[in-house]
């Protein structure tokens, strides 16, 4: 299985080293060569296997010989086993042939752990193997932070930096990250919003000088891995609905596009999805853009779902690779034009394209609010705020095709927005039950990448 950059020009790559990498030293994100399909009947075989059996048939047509079986089988193994279901990722239906699926059972209450659990365990035993040692930095809009963190945190060969927009995330998505207190992690407070954090990101990975001299590794869903994880639960939960026998739909609260295109490539794999819908806050980018065909950022205006508090969305640039036949230079004349002038059309050809996969639709603040109202009371459900942007906008395409909306992360993660809509504050599970009085670690930033660089380096000497 080989790898190659959504900009046409960077070098070919292996999985491990696609992983390692990150983003392509060209600017764009790493894909397959090829998409591996799965014929109906192994999908069929999918029913009643456990998640981690489900995991490693999905995944291992893409990691080529970088891991042998055993391996493989074991360090997703020691992904999951500190969930708190054993399912590991439950359906719960919620009305007429709509379910809700949860994906908050992780150490960090967020759906970032299926992802980022594996990836801690795919870095280990890759550089434990090389005897290297690498620097992940990472931006955040809240959960990708403290699943990074926690996936990483103690280990030999990495050190971690995590950029998150100072006082844009919830108190308990802040403490998650910062009250670790392993000397590999750094929890680095940016002024700004998510999209300065990430451009720093960006400007570090293309800074080669720099890149090459901390040895930088990124884990946000640039990196592959991160959306090849997240393929596994959409096979579970169709299977656990009649797929393939019967199509099923799926509606993703999304900021940065990598839970979505998830789906996409589960999709491409052989899965029977109907449609995938985007589900955005009022930073409706993503929805705006596939309703006109004009990608064009406007802003961030924080919200109570900060963690879709996004206008440039990376992962955005991997689906626009497939709608433009794989052009590496039609995409990066696109981001290029992004870069300069904050927007770019997409072509009709490209367009349809994306529609013929994808709806949309967004919820306002007050629709977010009213919807964790009304699921407490009609449903018995307490949603987070993400989670209720998703059913929101599910409910908009329902059908007769079963929808499945991804529930992203836990109401406590979450409770000063869920306590407003329900009057009640939701409680933290008990093995967190003492987060509040933990002490917080965390470095303040405010002179932009110069700084960044600066403190990285800094920590790695020390």
């Amino acid at each position: 299985m080989r790898y190659i950059s959504t900009r046409g020009t960077a070098p070919v790559l292996s999985f491990e080293e696609a992983m390692l990498t990150g983003l392509a030293r060209d600017g764009g994100l790493y894909v397959p060569e090829e998409i591996p399909t799965i014929s109906a009947a192994d999908i069929k075989a999918l029913r009643g296997l456990s998640y981690e059996e489900v995991a490693y048939r999905i995944m291992r047509p893409f990691i080529g010989d970088t891991f042998t079986d055993a391996e493989f089988t074991d360090i997703i193994a020691r992904s999951y086993a500190g969930f708190g279901h054993d399912a590991r990722a439950p359906l719960v239906q919620i009305g007429q042939n709509h379910y809700l699926l949860e994906l908050f059972h992780g150490p960090t209450l967020a759906f970032k752990d299926f992802a980022m659990q594996l990836i801690g365990q795919l870095f280990e035993a890759a550089l434990t193997r090389s005897g290297e040692r690498v620097t992940i930095v990472g931006a955040t809009s809240g959960d990708t932070g403290s699943a990074a963190i926690e996936a990483f945190r103690g280990l030999d060969a990495v050190d971690v930096f995590i950029l998150f927009p100072k006082g844009r995330v919830s108190e308990v998505q802040r403490r998650q990250m910062t009250t670790p207190s392993e000397a590999n992690v750094h929890a680095l407070a940016v002024e700004g919003d998510f999209d300065t954090c990430q451009a720093a990101v960006k400007d570090m990975f293309n800074d080669f000088d720099f890149r090459d001299g901390v040895r930088l590794a990124g884990v946000n869903s640039i990196n592959w891995a991160r959306v090849l994880a997240q393929v596994v639960y959409y096979f579970t939960s169709a299977v656990s609905l009649g797929a393939p026998d019967r199509a099923i739909s799926f509606t993703v609260p999304t900021g940065n596009f990598g839970d979505i295109f998830a789906g996409y490539i589960a999709r491409r794999m052989g899965l029977p999805i109907e449609k995938l819908v985007v589900a955005t806050n009022q930073n409706d980018i993503l929805d705006r853009c596939l309703k006109t065909g004009v990608y064009k950022t406007e802003g961030v205006t924080p919200s109570i779902s900060p963690s879709m508090d996004i206008q440039v969305s990376s992962n955005f640039e991997r689906a626009l690779f497939d709608a433009y036949g794989r052009d590496g230079a039609a995409v990066k004349a696109q981001m290029d034009e992004l870069k300069e002038t904050g927007q770019f059309t997409v072509s009709q050809g490209a367009l349809e394209s994306l529609r013929e996969t994808f709806a949309s639709g967004r919820a306002s603040e007050e629709e977010t609010s009213a919807t964790i109202t009304r699921a407490h009371k009609t449903m018995n459900e307490i949603l987070c705020p993400h989670s209720a942007i998703g059913v929101h906008v599910a409910e908009a395409h329902l059908s007769a095709t079963p929808m499945i909306t991804l529930a992203t992360a836990h109401p406590a993660k979450f409770p000063d927005a869920v306590e407003a809509a329900m009057g009640a504050r939701p409680p933290l599970p008990s093995r967190m039950a003492d987060l509040y009085d933990r002490s917080e670690r965390m470095t303040e930033v405010a002179g932009g990448l110069p700084e960044i660089q600066s403190i990285i380096r800094d920590r790695i000497k020390a």
